[in-house]
């Protein structure tokens, strides 16, 4: 048990992102215990129902009232379980490939825009406002900048020095400093230190932004947040990933 269980945990997304981290991924790791020795439950297979399961709560906000918002909630989290368990299985399995890659990674961008965007109707529906609808889709516009900024630096990069991937990949090699066979005081540490990347507003503080939003029925707060934080993170990664390729452009390639 003890073999399996390291073997799972080793699996398991080294800088992951907060919640994700020390919330859904471990709930991932537990219900991959049993689910990697089913041969008919794959990563893609599982990569579709955390999708179908995230449309389920998109709907679920769209209806609006209490008690679709708290069962919203809880499929918001388990979509964001089953999106962890695809890539620990296929890890764990030694099948990882590009498409399963591809479609993991582009479903957890359109459910963004479907969770965030139901939440702006939700509001607009609750409020007779249209600034809850404004505040969905700035934020919305700003997290996909993050993304397509990333992109376009390593397009950029990589036209540059063909090795600049696997340069960055050996750079971010993140050795593990808590989990299985570390102390309680190692563990505690770790935990602690997790709690800054709350800062980030990446998806992982989303899913516990949105289903706790939904759980006190507090939507247009959220927005605000939301939008608030994604022009911050957007400009800032924009502005800072420009700078980083000025610099490195003014260098000459290390042969």
């Amino acid at each position: 048990m003890t073999d399996k269980l390291t073997q799972l945990w080793a699996t398991k997304t080294r800088d992951d992102e907060w919640w994700s981290s020390f919330v859904t991924s471990p709930l991932a790791i537990v219900a991959n215990y049993g689910a990697v020795e089913v041969p008919w439950i794959t990563p893609n297979r599982i990569t579709a129902a955390s999708f179908l399961v995230a449309v389920v709560a998109t709907l679920g906000i769209l209806v609006g009232d209490s008690a679709w918002f708290i069962a919203a909630a809880i499929l918001i989290h388990l979509s964001h379980i089953l999106d962890c368990m695809d890539g620990q299985m296929a890890r764990y399995r030694k099948v990882s490939s590009p498409i399963g890659s591809y479609y993991d990674r582009l479903t957890d961008q359109v459910q963004v825009i479907l969770w965030f965007g139901a939440a702006g109707y939700a509001a607009y529906v609750q409020s007779a406002s249209v600034t809850p609808v404004f505040l969905a889709m700035i934020g919305i516009a700003f997290y996909g900048l993050r993304g397509y900024t990333k992109y376009i630096a390593l397009e950029i990069e990589t036209a540059r020095d063909p090795d600049y991937l696997a340069t960055m990949a050996r750079v971010k090699q993140v050795e593990p400093t808590a989990g299985l066979g570390f102390g309680l005081r190692a563990n505690w540490a770790w935990f602690l230190r997790e709690q800054s990347k709350v800062l980030a507003f990446d998806e992982g503080v989303f899913i516990f932004m949105l289903s706790a939003a939904l759980v006190f029925d507090q939507l247009g707060p959220m927005l605000w947040v939301f939008a608030a934080s994604q022009v911050f993170w957007g400009l800032y990664r924009s502005w800072r990933r420009g700078e980083n390729i000025g610099k490195t452009h003014k260098l000459p390639l290390q042969k």
